[in-house]
């Protein structure tokens, strides 16, 4: 089979130059910052491509659908947006926008692309202050818009992309690495790697805490990518279930019970320097057994040296009775049995 070149059959691309920089894959002039635009172009584009995923080019479209994918997060992304163009030799002049980035705020969205009025806003506004929760969730809630052209102006509003697990899927190599505790949790997927950063999905920003986790596991810096929440839970329900859940957790537990058995060196009344193995059972026991031989010979030695030493004050008992209790509760502990049944 001829080895076909993807670009220009399929995409018409002309430019021979590779690789190709993302505008040049996306089919924009270079510099073209709307992120809904540059969505747009890509779902286009996503489709088209999507109809040579079967037949002789499995393999090539979905290289070229990973491209665009990750064409598409880099320039929805405000941050890596910026370091991108500028390495293509970008020079930005003043802004007038809202923020260093460009970006408006999600009020502003809302108002100017009319996904809200100005009444709904104020609405949810309040009705997202009385809950302590954000105006995109109270929207949600409160259903007035479509939840994706939502959360598509709330991440406009953070300068972060939006994904569709429809057209990213969930990375079926990074998924299975994360614990499903924290992927419940946190609610978020991995999607891909690409530019020397994990990329997850998720409906709100991560905390630093995950992402310093993930950045240790993997060996790499991690960024997102928001997403619906109906998508998130449809996509952890599938690949991070309850029972997986709970599988952890029992571990977890049976884990501690099954510990191995504690090595505690002691030494014999002949001062030989002995090794006793004691399980976590018979150290929890030979506890109580030295307790109770404490306050056996404390009561011995105080109310004992009340006949044998009728003219001596109670401070002189006392320390008596404390004095045989330490000596009773480090003989029990040390020459206690280190096989001792667990209390049922």
């Amino acid at each position: 089979m001829a080895k076909i070149d993807v670009y220009k059959e399929w995409l018409k691309i002309e430019a021979t130059n590779r690789p190709l920089n993302y505008y040049q894959l996306l089919k924009f002039n270079r510099f073209v910052d709307d992120p809904k635009v540059i969505r747009e172009q890509y779902r286009k584009l996503n489709a088209y491509v999507r109809k040579f995923a079967t037949g002789d080019y499995i393999e090539e479209s979905q290289e070229l659908l990973n491209e665009l994918a990750k064409a598409m997060l880099c320039l929805t992304d405000a941050e890596r947006k910026a370091e991108y163009d500028h390495s293509l030799g970008r020079k930005v002049a003043g802004q007038n926008e809202t923020d260093s980035y460009g970006r408006r705020s999600l009020e502003t969205i809302l108002r100017e692309d009319r996904i809200a009025t100005p009444e709904q806003i104020k609405k949810a506004k309040n009705y997202a202050e009385a809950l302590g929760v954000g105006l995109h969730q109270a929207l949600m809630q409160q259903k007035v818009a479509d939840p994706e052209k939502i959360m598509l102006a709330y991440a406009e509003s953070i300068g972060v992309p939006f994904i569709s697990l429809e057209d990213v899927p969930v990375d079926e190599y990074y998924a299975p690495q994360i614990n499903p505790v924290m992927a419940r949790q946190h609610s978020f997927v991995p999607v891909m790697a690409d530019m020397g950063k994990l990329i997850l999905a998720s409906p709100e920003p991560l905390g630093v805490d995950v992402e310093d986790e993930l950045r240790m596991l993997f060996e790499m810096p991690v960024s997102y990518a928001i997403c619906t929440p109906q998508q998130i839970n449809a996509a952890i329900a599938k690949y991070y279930p309850r029972d997986a859940v709970q599988q952890i957790v029992q571990r977890s537990g049976d884990a501690k019970a099954d510990a191995p058995a504690v090595a505690v060196k002691v030494k014999t009344p002949k001062t030989a320097s002995v090794e006793k193995v004691y399980t976590p059972a018979a150290k929890k026991n030979r506890t109580k057994l030295s307790i109770v031989c404490f306050n056996f010979a404390f009561m011995v030695g105080v109310f004992g040296s009340s006949f044998v030493m009728r003219h001596a004050g109670f401070p002189i008992r006392l320390g008596i009775g404390v004095a045989l209790g330490a000596v009773a509760f480090a003989v029990a502990w040390f020459l206690a049995p280190a096989s001792m049944p667990e209390d049922e």
